[in-house]
């Protein structure tokens, strides 16, 4: 019998294979956050239970009991209480809150499950276990961060607060492009090539996208997408914002940084034309990486010129939901072009591949 070697045996496409079956799941659960936002079912389950709230309620004594805690709360009492709020209509909001939260759990175990494998069976490569533990991490803050968001529109408030919207998309979407970054180094390392940097103009470039997210995430919170009018097809609503360049409706009166972060107008005129720069700096980006790395070049322009017409379709269309979560969804899937394409301009320019 041949003696087991304890020496490791990195696995680093292996692992890069699982990483991206991971971001996949980030991508899914940011999409059905969108719908979740949307449909205004963030707030229907009033309660964290990590392990028992994996199972919805079954019984109709566990339906009403459900129903009746989320009858305490501002908005059902102010706003879907007065509607007439059924039963069945509960169930809807629930549905798509459950969901979310189910799509959370089951990335958490996509993740540290295969994780615990790979570490016991010593098929990390070096350098990268202190990596893999902090995004281990970030899964579970993002977790943490959903309950002190939802926590924030249960007791004063008939929605969430928009800057803990915010807090938890971006910390969704920078776990996405961590894991995506990690995904395509250990790509490198299964070739030779190794971990890439990161550069001057990619942090740019990420940096740029960073701010344009946050700011939608602000508009999203806000509810200022509503801001600019109604209506299928509406020229009111883009290029001009109910008939102005710049919105009348800005409130001045609490500051000029307040009104930045928390007038709908004035946030959704700055999110709609600092998009400009964005694509002008991943314009740049995508030029840079032509000639060495043209599928990251394609993908970055096929990802923010699809997201500019969304967003534009969206607001023109009144914010129909199917649109606005298409909107969210390819956000995702820019951040993840734009982190392949800063990724592959940190690599030296002879180990680039065509």
């Amino acid at each position: 019998m041949t003696q087991r070697s304890s020496e490791s045996d990195p696995r680093p496409l292996a692992l890069s294979r699982w990483l991206f079956v991971v971001a996949a799941l980030v991508v899914t659960m940011v999409a059905v956050g969108g719908i979740t936002r949307l449909t205004e079912s963030g707030l229907s389950i009033t309660e964290w239970k990590p392990i028992s709230g994996a199972i919805p309620p079954i019984t109709e004594a566990q339906w009403q009991a459900e129903f009746a805690a989320y009858q305490k709360i501002p908005q059902y009492t102010e706003i879907n209480g007065p509607a007439g709020m059924t039963l069945a209509q509960y169930k809807y909001i629930f549905f798509w809150e459950w969901f979310h939260r189910l799509i959370g759990r089951t990335i958490g175990l996509a993740f540290a499950l295969p994780l615990a494998w790979f570490w016991i069976k010593r098929q990390i490569p070096t350098g990268y276990h202190a990596r893999l533990v902090g995004l281990l991490m970030l899964g579970g803050l993002q977790g943490a961060v959903g309950w002190w968001m939802v926590k924030s529109g249960l007791t004063h408030d008939v929605k969430v607060s928009h800057f803990r919207l915010a807090t938890h998309l971006l910390l969704a979407l920078t776990t996405l492009s961590a894991l995506v970054w990690t995904a395509l180094d250990l790509r490198g390392e299964a070739r030779g090539i190794g971990k890439a940097r990161i550069t001057g103009f990619g942090l740019l470039a990420l940096a740029a996208l960073a701010l344009q997210l946050f700011l939608g995430a602000l508009v999203a919170g806000l509810r200022a997408g509503y801001v600019s009018g109604s209506g299928w097809f509406n020229w009111q609503a883009w290029p001009l914002m109910q008939g102005k360049l710049f919105p009348a409706g800005v409130d001045w009166t609490k500051g000029a940084g307040h009104a930045v972060v928390s007038d709908p107008f004035l946030v959704h005129f700055i999110h709609r034309w600092w998009a400009w720069v964005v694509v002008a700096v991943l314009i740049v980006l995508a030029r840079r990486l032509r000639a060495n790395h043209r599928a990251a070049s394609i993908a970055i322009h096929s990802a923010f010129g699809t997201q500019v017409l969304l967003g534009i379709a969206t607001v023109m269309s009144g914010i129909a939901i199917w649109l606005a979560v298409l909107h969210q969804l390819v956000g995702a899937l820019l951040v993840i072009a734009v982190t392949w394409g800063a990724q592959a301009l940190g690599r030296p320019l002879d180990q680039r591949t065509h």
